[in-house]
């Protein structure tokens, strides 16, 4: 009994990292996600590990620029590992998120307690949602690990007046942002805790008499802290600035331009009300990470399997708890560790009524882990006021198991894999074996996908398709080969007469060969020639 007391801690801790590490891991390679997004990912860390070095990252989604980096990077190590199969990239984001769980039960257990780091990590660890952002290699992933570690390590630097977690905050925002520029959120949360904490900590020891002493020592205390923070980001920051300085900072110049006149082709703006955009984020962030209510962006995730009386009930549920899981920032005792929540909370939701197009579950990312060191604030809370009854310690208990027994119910794995990967790499295969090794061009129909994820298994089996220019920079059409081969992706398909350059490019055609391979239906074409129809 005495080795059972003396262990349950790091028994229960070491229960919730193997679930969660079993709820990411297990058959990964079947389950992850790979399209073009992530093909082109992998084509840049497969050259990464070839010598072409980069300075420029992916694509942002809202408009025409780049993010830095330091992702493909990250990448680059576990395509190595895993002898340049896309697995690697995932398996990283599924340790990334492991790691996030013991992170919130390391901070957690600082300030709620073990019993609140345990609700906390569990929760996390099970969350369906979270669960089918770790599992795939996509940049906004790793950001719950990093904005929670950065915001950590700059709590620290305001509480101790200490430069060198101040620094290493702000060098972990330069790689936070590089991830996604949502980030940017985060940004205006650390210059305000900075701010608030500061002018906190120097009034609570000069006392309020010493008012304009305090004032003075406060912002001699911010400015030294965001130069502070200033030097980490830099550093942190340095590959997109290096790229910037050498391009004349065209992607400086066309983030300004976004900010200042939008994007002008857009045509998925949206004009909602402040407080319909803020009740809509909040609702959606306790929503959707911890009690997993039906989520329109996952098509086994509906409401129509659920009564609307019982979504109504559901729907009054999560506000109530949530809202008091706000309201228990208040019993913290750390008041600086309590502001930094409430400022992240705040900051974090009204933010997002300044952003006019469709708000995607992913931009929560950095405000992830949030909810659930919340909720594990509020267990703690309930368990530990002397006053609380019983029925009020049994009522937090059954919700909790509620919770994870409908999550556990609910994970992702318990679904058919889609299986992308494996059937990308057969119709690459399948392609490859029909060319007869003779030069050939490629093209993909589809609803908006690129395709890269063909073009990687292409790449890495050294027969590259020949990419066909237009006519001015190739008069001679020395770019079109004998053959194109057409996967489509989308149904109905037209290969003839189709307007896509990739296609219309070879030229008029005539079809000599047609498959079914997976799910994809894949065109053999050559060159149109009356006597051979």
């Amino acid at each position: 009994m005495k080795l059972w007391n003396k262990y349950k801690e790091l028994i229960f801790l070491l229960i919730i990292l193997a679930i969660a590490g079993f709820l990411r891991l297990y058959n990964i390679a079947a389950y992850l996600t790979f399209l073009g997004d992530e093909g082109r990912d992998a084509l840049v860390a497969y050259n990464i590990l070839h010598g072409h070095l980069t300075l420029l990252g992916p694509r942002a989604s809202a408009g025409d620029f780049f993010t830095g980096p330091i992702y493909y990077y990250m990448m680059a190590p576990f395509f190595a590992l895993f002898n340049n199969s896309p697995v690697g990239p995932a398996v990283m984001i599924a340790l990334l998120s492991v790691a996030t769980v013991w992170l919130i039960y390391y901070i957690s257990k600082k300030f709620f307690g073990v019993s609140g780091a345990l609700v906390a990590a569990i929760l996390y660890a099970i969350s369906p949602l979270v669960i089918t952002y770790s599992r795939s290699s996509w940049n906004p992933n790793p950001m719950p690990f990093f904005t929670l570690l950065l915001l950590y390590w700059l709590y620290l630097g305001v509480k101790k007046t200490a430069w060198k977690w101040i620094v290493s905050a702000g060098f972990l925002y330069g790689i936070a942002l590089q991830l996604h520029y949502i980030e940017v959120f985060t940004g205006v949360v650390i210059f305000f805790f900075v701010l608030c904490g500061n002018s906190y900590l120097v009034a609570s020891q000069k006392g309020i008499k010493n008012y304009l002493k305090s004032f003075k020592e406060s912002i001699g205390r911010d400015i030294k802290q965001y130069l502070q923070l200033i030097l980490g980001f830099l550093i942190g920051f340095s590959p997109f600035i290096a790229f910037e300085i050498r391009h004349q900072f065209e992607n400086t110049k066309a983030i300004w331009k976004f900010i200042l006149v939008g994007d002008p082709t857009a045509n998925d703006i949206t004009h909602n009300p402040f407080w319909t955009t803020i009740s809509d984020v909040f609702f959606r962030l306790f929503g959707h990470l911890i009690y997993y209510y039906p989520n329109k962006e996952f098509s086994y995730n509906s409401t129509s399997s659920y009564p609307s009386g019982l979504l109504i009930l559901w729907m009054a549920v999560i506000v109530v708890i949530s809202l008091v899981s706000v309201y228990a920032i208040r019993f913290i005792k750390d008041k600086l560790f309590a502001m930094l929540l409430f400022l992240w909370l705040i900051l974090g939701v009204c933010l997002f009524s300044f952003y006019h197009k469709p708000i995607y579950d992913y931009y929560f990312e950095f405000m992830f882990v949030l909810p659930f060191l919340l909720y594990g604030n509020l267990f703690y809370v309930i368990t530990r006021i002397r006053k609380s009854h019983k029925v009020y310690n049994s009522l937090a208990l059954i919700i909790l198991v509620c919770i994870i027994a409908f999550n556990f119910y609910k994970t992702p794995i318990q679904y058919a894999p889609n299986n992308q990967m494996r059937q990308m790499q057969e119709v690459s295969d399948f392609i490859l074996s029909k060319t007869n090794n003779q030069p050939y061009n490629f093209a993909l129909a589809s609803k908006g996908d690129s395709p890269d994820a063909y073009l990687y298994f292409f790449h890495i089996a050294h027969r590259d398709p020949v990419t066909i220019d237009n006519l001015i920079n190739d008069p001679n059409r020395t770019t079109v080969t004998n053959q194109l081969f057409v996967v489509c992706e989308s149904q109905p398909c037209q290969v003839i007469a189709n307007s896509d350059f990739p296609i219309a490019g070879f030229g008029q055609a005539q079809i000599v060969g047609q498959w079914q391979v997976s799910v994809e239906k894949i065109y053999k074409l050559v060159h149109y020639n009356p006597g051979k129809i």
